[in-house]
Order: C-alpha cells, then sequence, then structure tokens
C-alpha cells in the first residue's frame, strides 16, 4: 500500500473483502459439492464414515479452489464495484473529477501479486494435498471391486541406457513407491545412440529406494541364454520417489516448483513433456489472469445505477467469465493434441481477457 492515497486504499480494500467473501462462498460450495461426490464413490464401503470422506474432500477441495479462482476475482470484483455503484460513491468520484484508472490500475495490481502468491504457495500446497487424497483414496478402496488396479508404465534412462518398466499395480507408503508384478525391459544405447536390448527381469515386487530398485522374487532373462532366478537383485534408478510418483500423476498434481524437474526428467526418459510444458505456461499466466478478470469486472459494474441496465450489464460480465473459462479448456485440449503451440493456448486466455477489460473500460470510461 505505499505510495497509494486513501481512496486507492479504500478501494482495494473492499475489493479484497468481495474477494474473500466469494471465495468462501464458492469453498463451501464446492466442499458440499465434492462431500456428496465421494460419499457416491467411496461412501459405498461399509467400514468408510462420514469422518474420512470430510477427510478425503478437505483434502481434494484445494485443487478444485484453484481452478475456481479466476471466478473468484471476477465475482469478488464485481460485488464489490456494484456496492460502491449502488452506495453512490462512485457518483462522488466521478464528481470530484477521479479518472477510474486511479482505483482499478492499483487493484489489478494487487490481483497480480495475489495471483504470484497463489502461483508460488497455494499450487504446491494443493498438489501435496492432492497426491494425498490420491493415496488416501485408493487405501480406502482397496479390495473394492469397483477400483480395478490399473497397468502402470514408467521409463527411466540416462546416456548409456533405458529402462521401460511395466507393473500390474502400484502403492506409495510413507513416501516409498512399491511396484507389484514388475517387467523390467533394459536398454543400452549404442554409440550412435540408438538403444538395443540386453536383457528383461521379471519381479513380484520392486520398491524403490535412493538411487536404486530393490527387486524381490526375481527371474533374470538374457537373449540366447536361460532365465536366471534369484530371491533379491537391485538395479541403478535415475528416479527418486518424488520424481516416479510425479510420472505416475497428472500435470495438474505436480507442484509449479518441481514442473521444470519433471519436464527435464520426462524429455531425458524420451516421453513427451507436452503436458507438463503446458501447465507450467498456465500456472505462469495465472497471475494476468486474474488482474484482467479484476479489470472486467470494473468494466462491467462501473455503469450509473441511475442509467440502469447495470444487472445487465453485470450479468453480462459473469456469461464473459464463463465463456474465457470455457475458452481457456478448449485451448488447453488444442494445445495437447498439437493443434497449437502450447505458449499460445496457455497465454491466449489471459491476454484476450485483459485486451477485451481495457478496451471495455476505455470506452466505458473514456469514451
Amino acid at each position: 500500500m505505499i505510495g497509494l492515497g486513501r481512496l486507492e486504499r479504500y478501494v482495494i480494500g473492499v475489493t479484497l473483502l468481495g474477494v474473500l467473501t466469494w471465495l468462501a462462498v464458492i469453498s463451501a460450495v464446492v466442499v458440499l459439492i465434492q462431500f456428496v461426490e465421494l460419499s457416491g464413490q467411496v461412501g459405498t464401503r461399509a467400514d468408510v464414515g462420514a469422518g474420512s470422506i470430510l477427510e478425503l474432500t478437505l483434502l481434494r477441495v484445494p485443487s478444485l479452489i484453484q481452478i475456481l479462482l479466476p471466478f473468484v476475482f471476477l465475482f469478488g470484483g464485481m460485488s464489490a464495484f456494484v456496492g460502491l455503484n449502488r452506495r453512490s460513491e462512485l457518483v462522488a468520484m466521478r464528481a470530484a473529477g477521479i479518472s477510474a484508472w486511479r482505483f482499478i490500475l492499483p487493484t489489478a495490481a494487487g490481483s497480480f501479486l495475489l495471483g504470484l502468491v497463489a502461483v508460488g504457495g497455494l499450487n504446491p500446497m494443493a498438489a501435496g494435498l492432492n497426491a494425498r487424497f490420491e493415496s488416501e483414496r485408493a487405501r480406502l478402496m482397496e479390495n473394492y471391486l469397483g477400483d480395478q488396479p490399473r497397468d502402470v508404465w514408467l521409463r527411466q534412462g540416462d546416456d548409456t541406457s533405458q529402462v521401460v518398466i511395466h507393473a500390474k499395480a502400484r502403492d506409495s507408503r510413507n513416501g516409498t513407491v512399491i511396484l507389484r508384478g514388475v517387467s523390467l525391459f533394459i536398454y543400452e544405447k549404442t554409440a550412435t545412440g540408438v538403444p538395443q536390448f540386453r536383457r528383461r527381469l521379471e519381479a513380484a515386487e520392486a520398491t524403490l529406494m535412493p538411487g536404486f530398485w530393490r527387486l524381490k522374487t526375481v527371474r533374470e532373462a538374457t537373449a540366447g541364454d536361460s532365465s536366471i532366478r534369484s530371491d533379491t537383485l537391485t538395479i541403478r534408478s535415475t528416479l527418486d520417489a518424488e520424481a516416479a510418483m510425479e510420472r505416475l500423476a497428472s500435470a495438474e498434481a505436480i507442484p509449479f516448483w518441481r514442473l521444470p524437474t519433471a519436464i527435464r526428467l520426462t524429455e531425458q526418459a524420451g516421453f513427451s513433456a507436452a503436458g507438463y510444458r503446458l501447465r507450467f505456461q498456465q500456472l505462469l499466466a495465472t497471475p494476468v489472469l486474474f488482474a484482467a478478470m479484476s479489470i472486467l469486472s470494473a468494466a462491467f459494474s462501473l455503469r450509473l445505477t441511475r442509467l440502469g441496465g447495470l444487472a445487465g450489464l453485470a450479468g453480462s460480465g459473469v456469461a464473459l467469465g464463463f465463456l474465457m473459462f470455457f475458452f481457456n479448456q478448449f485451448a488447453g485440449a488444442l494445445a495437447k493434441a498439437g493443434i497449437l503451440p502450447l505458449f499460445a493456448a496457455a497465454w491466449a486466455p489471459a491476454l484476450v481477457a485483459l485486451l477485451a477489460g481495457v478496451t471495455l473500460l476505455c470506452y466505458t470510461e473514456d469514451g
């Protein structure tokens, strides 16, 4: 607030109050919907009570709220400016010759800073809680007939070798990755970088330890030789537990600060990191999107009440907010399909919303 006048501080405070109010409202709705959904999914087990379902709900909610934060800033800003309008405070500001830009730009800057906090602080927390949610839900749903295990595929590698890992099931205990029904296909790279198959390992269980995989009940087969059986065996690993879990998780479940590492390790192993790169760019664009939503909320709320049509204009702002949300999702889908460049798909929604808000505000304020 250093360098801001009393008017700017007042408008920022009113806007922040509106944002916090809508954050509470949307959070309550998300908790209710998610609790009902999980009750239908997990609550079918007789030994899972309401307390466990509520715990799962609270673990899941932050990642869902993060998706809806642009609406929080849009609705919060609109409620704040509509309130100023109805209390005739905007009329007094206009009568005093104060331009709307004087208090809208600081509000947008505050939204931008809150976007930085959301990306740097809320996103890692939400990703961590979401990982706990997936693990806890899997634990509660084990042996439940409606939740069949899915095959797991991993790949690790460096400049000299690559290992393709296939498992029938996975588990995570205290941060340790455990795979069951494991097949490991080991390749060595030639001088030209072409991988050549060397051997295959079959193991009942594989546990990821720091720097290596520990295999149990192993059968090793090499081309042209008979198989060799052993109780335990270790092979070197370029993955740590966190990186391995990230390979098994969606891009949305990886914290912002871990995304560059996940991109590097994924490409090093020979996989496409397009989903991770898209998510990283979308998070970088989040502060701009929040600022754009703040400007849009003002642009749709500054029409004086005595002129009429304020409710319709505010409704148009809400509709445009939903349109921007679906545009963001659609652009992401096109980028994942390779139709749009990742950078354009991530930044286009935020920039379009920003330009739309500035254009409408110029038309409304400056004629």
